[in-house]
């Protein structure tokens, strides 16, 4: 959009949800970085301060836009290992929600690689190095770890690997503020600084197979010698005048666009009545829908259009995903937009932290579906239905680059949003702090589909309460409605940028070099 030889200075802008990935970020471009390259430094520093969200056990989709080359989305979602046992897990109503059966191969490490070469200057080396020092000197527990740490408690203390580091050494484990300091996942950093490939081949991946095959696991070190990061044309779609972006299945990013035409419509008088129907029916669809093209077909076309009559089909996820995710948003004014997502899906994920590796490993599996006929089951080889949700939108005033934390809700808390934010006068931090609400069911911590809703969401409240749909009100602002980063590049190369207040993070823009 903007040509670099008219500006003075280039500029950067990130956002993310903890301080110390704004610092890794500005470090980066004071390196001669560019948002490929801060959008990495946030990302690696994230595994180690929000170990509740992400780590490098776990998985990573994103979107990176380059001046005059396509959108290009990075898939790096792990699959089930090869010696699953599908005939036992088929015999059970649904998968459990942590423990070794939920442990997929972790993706991060291959993502960022993938990234990487779409555009980086720095290499992998600078952010990893840096994130092996945040952790071997210690950062303190952030109001959000704290939060989590407290939900958690229990599978915390279960595992002797969490134990060991998020345990006070007392019997108790860490509260806001206390130092958190984790020298063995120091070590794997710094191994991962000289070779980023030691996440699947040698000594890192055969700890993690041996701790999971004494919990249960059939994980090998072949299955994750066998995983490759996906370099694939993302979904696109022109809504509202605006072109999307959004990442294939497994993920669920065909949802949001197929919610738009409701989250777009400005002028409807009860637009929220519309939306609300409309997230109702594409959730029914997504359980229905999504899955692993691996695995079978999978129809897009429902989840582009869902406002047929649907089907209700079993729900394939157990348990709550509360925190489940990270999301980095940068934009670069010579028109590189990145936003990239990373998660350990539920909190702290499958409740397993491998001591040998100092790595949390994500409970990815336990969003697959144990019936055989659903497009998300599970089996050798295939990786479950995906939440993470990156997005680039453009028109003619702006690029916009979004993503958020928020597990299934991913799309309802975006389309919220997105109708504002690519206003080119809308100021983004005054969007992401009003009120939403999302829809769900046992993502939610409910049986039956039921929207949730923040204080001042009286119309989703009414249109709920109209179509029949269980309501539970907040006392106040909750991470289930999730933690949105967002930049923007405007047609004149401004450049904005905005972080969720349910988290811990900020938004800068930054001076290159």
């Amino acid at each position: 959009m903007t040509d670099p030889a008219t500006t003075s200075a280039r500029r950067i802008a990130v956002a993310a949800p903890h301080p110390a990935a704004l610092d890794a970020a500005a470090e980066a471009v004071a390196a001669g970085g560019d948002a490929v390259d801060a959008a990495l430094a946030a990302a690696a520093a994230l595994t180690v301060v929000y170990p509740h969200q992400c780590s490098i056990g776990g998985d990573l989709v994103a979107l990176v836009r380059r001046p005059g080359q396509p959108v290009t989305a990075v898939v790096s979602a792990g699959a089930a290992p090869a010696g699953i046992d599908v005939a036992a897990l088929a015999r059970e109503e649904r998968m459990p929600r942590q423990g070794a059966q939920t442990v997929t191969v972790p993706g991060v490490v291959a993502g960022w690689r993938a990234i990487d070469a779409l555009g980086g200057r720095l290499g992998l080396a600078a952010p990893l190095t840096h994130a092996a020092r945040l952790a071997s000197d210690g950062v303190p527990v952030s109001a959000g770890l704290a939060r989590a740490i407290d939900v958690r408690s229990a599978e915390l203390h279960a595992d002797p690997g969490m134990v060991g580091v998020f345990g006070d050494g007392d019997g108790g484990l860490l509260g806001e503020g206390d130092p958190l300091v984790q020298p063995a996942l120091a070590a794997t950093l710094t191994e991962l600084a000289e070779d980023p490939g030691a996440m699947y081949s040698g000594r890192i991946p055969a700890s993690i197979a041996a701790r999971l095959g004494e919990l249960g696991g059939a994980h090998t070190a072949d299955d994750f010698t066998a995983h490759r990061a996906e370099t694939v044309a993302p979904q696109e779609s022109t809504v509202g005048g605006v072109r999307w972006w959004v990442a294939p299945p497994p993920t669920q990013g065909v949802v949001l666009l197929g919610i738009l035409p409701e989250a777009l419509a400005a002028d409807a008088p009860d637009r929220t009545a519309e939306l609300v129907d409309a997230v109702h029916r594409a959730a029914l669809v997504r359980q229905a829908e999504l899955g692993d093209p691996r695995g079978g077909a999978v129809d897009v076309g429902a989840m582009l259009a869902p406002r047929g009559p649907g089907r209700v089909g079993a729900l394939p996820r157990a348990g709550r995903a509360l925190g489940d995710t990270v999301a980095v948003t940068a934009a670069d004014d010579d028109g590189t937009v990145v936003t990239l997502i990373q998660s350990v899906y539920q909190l702290f994920g499958s409740g397993i932290l491998d001591p040998g590796t100092g790595i949390v490993l994500h409970n990815r599996g336990s969003a697959f579906s144990t019936d055989p006929a659903h497009p998300g089951h599970i089996g050798p080889g295939l990786r479950p239905p995906h939440t993470l949700l990156p997005v680039i939108a453009e028109t003619d005033d702006l690029v916009l680059g979004l993503g958020c934390q928020g597990g299934s809700a991913q799309p309802w808390i975006l389309a919220q949003v997105a109708r504002d934010l690519i206003g080119p006068d809308a100021d983004p931090a005054e969007v992401l702090g009003r009120p939403r609400f999302v829809v769900g069911a046992r993502d939610l911590g409910h049986e039956a589909m039921t929207l949730v809703a923040e204080p001042g969401s009286d119309d989703a409240v009414a249109a709920a309460s109209l179509l029949g749909l269980p309501v539970a009100r907040t006392d106040g602002p909750v991470d289930e409605a999730g933690h949105v980063q967002t930049v923007r590049l405007h047609a004149d190369g401004r450049l904005d940028a905005a972080s969720d207040p349910r988290a811990d993070g900020r938004a800068v823009v930054l001076d290159a070099p």
